[in-house]
């Protein structure tokens, strides 16, 4: 992990904490989470990619994929052993699929659950993410994510519209900084 250096000592090293954190990943297999009625969790390619791009083709700040690496061990765990999860989040977006040989745009639910813990004095928030019948996927990690002040208010922001699929990186920083050393 840190080996006692700071975020921005590590940043140096991104290209092998990079390399590190995609053979960690591929070793992951599916796993069980109680939290969703031991439903299957898938880690594919989707989920790593989104720790490293905010959007697509926009890279995330390097700080923040450096703590959203040192987590995925972390991340694993919840899914596995977390019995409930404290957001919930469904929408409807529009994708292209390919019907019949041609690509059409078409309504697709997406829902996104998030799973909240405190590992190893360490508070994390795992997000699960499904598109349409599709399988559960893991899809973000977000390290030393808080709750505002107003515990009850954030709560039932944070469970409707976008609250699950968009964080911002200057805040997971920030709030990184907050909560100590990994």
């Amino acid at each position: 992990m840190s080996d006692g250096k700071t975020i921005e000592e590590r940043a140096k090293e991104y290209d092998e904490i990079r390399r590190n954190a995609e053979e960690l990943y591929a070793t992951f297999k599916p796993v069980k989470c109680l939290a969703l009625g031991d439903e299957i969790v898938h880690f594919t390619s989707e989920g790593f990619n989104h720790l490293v791009y905010n959007k697509p083709k926009k890279m995330r700040d390097i700080r923040a994929q450096i703590l959203r690496f040192d987590m995925l061990e972390r991340a694993k765990f919840v899914i596995e052993t977390s019995t409930t999860y404290q957001e919930y989040d469904e929408e409807i977006r529009y994708k292209k699929v390919n019907r019949h040989g041609k690509h059409v745009e078409m309504p697709v639910v997406v829902r996104s659950w998030g799973l909240v813990a405190i590992v190893r004095n360490f508070r994390v928030k795992v997000v699960i993410k499904q598109e349409g019948n599709g399988k559960k996927e893991f899809y973000s990690v977000i390290p030393a994510w808080f709750t505002k002040q107003y515990r009850n208010i954030k709560m039932i922001q944070s469970s409707t519209g976008k609250g699950l699929l968009s964080e911002d990186d200057d805040e997971v920083l920030k709030n990184a900084t907050r909560g100590g050393a990994l």
